[in-house]
């Protein structure tokens, strides 16, 4: 559903761990980078590997807005999101 499509996403280290929002085009090629630490960086110094969120969009430059919206929101917004829809804050990357 997600993989080749704009979409915003969230990561976490572990449940009510360390969250890290991103964008892409290719979620699934995007998190398999993340996951095997391709690029230093953040992901990567704090193990933030597990997708807890994401939402897809019909053109990227509206998923980047959406992700500028939730990295300017408080980290209590971001784990609203997250818990709505997965409170056992799940891996939901299977099948991508």
């Amino acid at each position: 559903m997600y993989s080749r499509q704009p979409c915003i996403y969230i990561l976490a280290s572990a449940k009510n761990g360390t969250l890290y929002v991103g964008v892409t085009s290719n979620l699934s090629q995007r998190l398999q980078s993340h996951k095997i630490n391709a690029v230093p960086g953040f992901t990567q110094k704090y193990q933030v590997h597990t997708l807890v969120y994401a939402e897809s969009y019909e053109t990227m430059e509206e998923a980047i807005l959406r992700e500028k919206q939730l990295k300017a929101g408080s980290r209590a917004q971001k784990v609203s999101l997250i818990e709505k829809d997965n409170p056992e804050w799940l891996d939901i990357s299977e099948g991508l």
